[in-house]
């Protein structure tokens, strides 16, 4: 059944569908009580009557209701009726990981381990409160436009007190990410989402998936039974440091994996400090080539004592030669010289015996070393250097007032407190982040950063009783709150004056919260439903069916389909007016807002009154306002605008072809905001700048343009063309998909070589 257009239980109105999955259908929809927009799953008809998958969807939010991370999607309210079953999520507005990593061929070890963190924390969190994901996979976790990772669906997640198998004995989950035991229908628990974790950091950075075929039995196998591809042997560029860490991640027999998600993120913040580092994870301590080892003994210390065994023969070293090595002369056998009893220094050994005499003084050396050494390490044990290290406790989504501060299990360490940052994401007073991440190991001095949301200020409730209400509207509002109107049949007070608020006059309340203001009034009123998204027709039948009318007061950029309802003008939602009131709207017109950026830097000082020639590209297309002019050399500040929409744009300004400035601009703000600005030291023309001699041409196949360009002129090679070709994949859109000429690993190539880069526009059929 399709609820779009439907009210469940007289509050979320559903607006359309936005994820289907096996057992349930994903909604947005407007919460008309709380003033949100929220996702509605709602298990699918077909399966009401299934005992299984009811269990499994009350599993769901039964685990999620225990969770409270930012890096996992809020359960807000759940419903088990018989004829329908939902449960109410946070809204989350972005995409899946797996049309990212379909969008990028595969991602960067850089912006990997940034993902990659934020689902291992969400995991221990999990972890922490007993619930086991069993079903990691790109497919669910959302990745917002600021970066923000949200691990959603638990529909097969284990409560640690209830099952300890999964359903029937059998596989659950997306077989290319499940874990072997998960395949053999054994007992699953927190190392099965590490292992799935694995296969979802070697896709990230290959592209690829560790064991495909044509059926999902034959993949299942290959959990069981075979060994991934190298990552490295895929793309050479993964580190190694992070190759092992997947491999560890991805053994078949879970003993040898990460065995928590902590343990795992120790390793990732190890790399990340070192990324030279090679991690030796087997048994024994054979040298890793190349970087700073890690050796891990995957056995349990076992203590025994041996039988006494007799001591084997004291192998004794020859006696040194009476001689120095340049005073002696071979006996006529070639036998070994044999020491001499001395009784007085001749002159043949003086060298030998002032030799001796150093040895006094080696001695002395090597005993004030060893009282100098005795000191050393006395200061140390009484500064804590030699201190045992402590285990860094789990801090993130612990309330820090109420069960960190001034709690006597977290007196022996050093915590600050950060609460620099404002944030609605959060929940307020909860730790959000800490520094050092959780599990590390440190000493008892070492200071331990929580991060919590900035505290809110409070504000007081301005007097508006009596007022009449379009007043206390701009009254409210300039006291920086919000405001709802409500409607109250009152004879007693003269119609459209206020009544009372709530919160109370004089009340005090953090600011940006909703005050009611109740209205009297004579007329039979009617509260204004949630008509932002909808197209004005279906707006205008929304209203029309409790009583009001709309008008189109205004027209407004919006990255939204034309004539959708943007805004309300003179009213909020969920106000009360009385019936008849004319509600006026604006409309998208279905341009992106525009913005514009200022650009100032200075320009090179060649010092001998050279000129350059501009030219200034916005995603990789040249702006013809500020391009192709001629500019003196001086070092003077030279300042241009561009104006463009929608989206954060790359900007690069090159000079006689020589790149000198770059910056990435945000034109959905106004005015524009500017950030990552770089700059670059000017090398004279493209000719000039190209280094002699020749080099290896990197693969930038998969690359968007613009990490293309910047990986070959990073590599020497300065002459790069871009070829378009035009395709009808969205998800090919700005990929380099040739490079001519090829990559070739044994190859060497002039740097003076003109490389031509073929690149996916996307272009509509329509």
């Amino acid at each position: 059944m399709n609820y779009v257009g439907k009210r469940l239980d007289g509050r979320y109105i559903i607006k359309e569908i936005i994820g289907v999955g096996g057992m349930a259908v994903v909604y947005k929809a407007y919460d008309s009580q709380d003033d949100r927009v929220v996702a509605v799953k709602i298990l699918k008809d077909e399966y009401l009557t299934n005992e299984d998958f009811r269990r499994r969807f009350k599993n769901e939010s039964k685990a999620i209701a225990v969770l409270s991370h930012p890096n996992i999607v809020k359960v807000y309210d759940v419903s088990y009726g018989d004829r329908l079953q939902y449960i109410v999520m946070e809204y989350v507005e972005g995409i899946t990981l797996k049309e990212y990593i379909s969008q990028q061929g595969s991602i960067g070890w850089k912006e990997t381990l940034y993902f990659i963190t934020q689902i291992l924390r969400a995991l221990q969190h999990a972890h922490d409160k007993g619930i086991v994901h069993r079903d990691i996979k790109p497919q669910n976790i959302m990745l917002l436009e600021n970066g923000t990772i949200k691990v959603t669906d638990f529909g097969i997640a284990r409560l640690s007190n209830s099952e300890t198998r999964t359903m029937s004995g059998s596989a659950v989950g997306s077989v290319h990410y499940i874990s072997p035991e998960q395949a053999r229908g054994d007992i699953t628990d927190n190392k099965s989402d590490i292992y799935s974790v694995g296969v979802v950091l070697y896709e990230m950075l290959t592209g690829k998936l560790p064991f495909e075929s044509d059926t999902t039995v034959a993949v299942a196998l290959m959990q069981l039974q075979n060994d991934a591809v190298s990552p490295r042997e895929i793309n050479p560029s993964i580190p190694v440091g992070i190759e092992q860490i997947i491999m560890r991640a991805m053994q078949k027999n879970a003993r040898q994996r990460y065995q928590s998600a902590s343990e795992m993120l120790s390793d990732i913040d190890a790399f990340k400090r070192n990324p030279s580092i090679r991690f030796n994870y087997s048994t024994t301590s054979a040298p890793v080539a190349g970087g700073t080892e890690y050796f891990v003994d995957d056995q349990p210390t076992k203590y025994a004592t041996a039988p006494r065994q007799p001591a084997p023969p004291v192998q004794r070293r020859p006696a040194p030669p009476s001689q120095p090595p340049q005073q002696r002369r071979p006996a006529p056998q070639q036998q070994r010289p044999q020491p001499q009893p001395r009784k007085r220094i001749e002159e043949d050994d003086y060298e030998e015996e002032e030799t001796n005499h150093t040895l006094p003084v080696i001695g002395g050396i090597i005993g004030g070393l060893l009282v100098l050494a005795a000191i050393i390490i006395g200061a140390c044990l009484m500064t804590g250097v030699f201190a045992q290290k402590v285990t860094v406790p789990n801090f993130i989504g612990m309330n820090y007032a109420l069960e960190i501060l001034d709690n006597p299990e977290y007196a022996d360490f050093v915590i600050e407190l950060n609460d620099s940052v404002e944030s609605d994401t959060y929940e307020e007073g909860v730790v959000y982040d800490q520094s050092p991440s959780p599990r590390v190991k440190i000493r008892p001095d070492e200071k331990i950063t929580v991060f919590v949301p900035k505290m809110r200020t409070d504000l007081q409730v301005p007097d508006v009783y009596g007022v009449d209400f379009a007043e206390a509207i701009t009254i409210i509002e300039s006291a920086d709150f919000k405001y709802t109107l409500k409607y109250e049949d009152n004879s007693e007070i003269e119609s459209e004056k206020v009544i009372r608020t709530t919160p109370e006059r004089f009340a005090t309340a953090p600011a940006g919260t909703t005050v009611i203001i109740y209205i009297s009034s004579e007329n039979d009123t009617a509260e204004i439903p949630g008509i932002v998204g909808w197209d004005t027709d279906t707006a205008r039948e929304l209203l029309a069916s409790v009583g009001l009318e709309m008008q189109i007061a205004e027209e407004v950029n919006s990255t939204e389909e034309e004539g959708t309802v943007v805004k309300l003008i003179n009213y909020n939602e969920k106000t009360e007016v009385p019936k008849g009131t004319i509600i006026q709207v604006a409309v998208s017109n279905g341009k992106a807002p525009e913005s514009t950026a200022e650009i100032s830097f200075r320009l090179p000082d060649t010092g001998e009154s050279e000129t350059g020639v501009i030219k200034v590209f916005l995603a990789n297309e040249l702006v013809d306002s500020c391009s192709n002019k001629t500019l003196l050399l001086n070092g003077a500040t030279h300042t241009f605008e561009v104006t463009s929409s929608d989206e954060e744009k790359k900007l690069v300004v090159r000079i006689n072809d020589c790149t000198v400035y770059e910056c990435r601009i945000d034109f959905t703000q106004d005015p524009a905001v500017i950030s990552d600005e770089q700059i670059y030291e000017y090398s004279g023309s493209s000719s000039s700048s190209t280094p002699s001699g020749k080099g290896s041409l990197p693969n930038v196949e998969g690359l968007t343009y613009d990490e293309a360009y910047d990986r070959l002129v990073s590599a020497g090679f300065t002459k790069v063309t871009k070829n378009d070709v035009f395709t009808d994949n969205p998800l090919l859109d700005g990929l380099v998909f040739q490079q001519t000429p090829p990559y070739k690993a044994l190859t060497r190539y002039p740097y003076s070589t003109s490389v031509v880069l073929s690149v996916y526009i996307y272009q509509s059929e329509e």
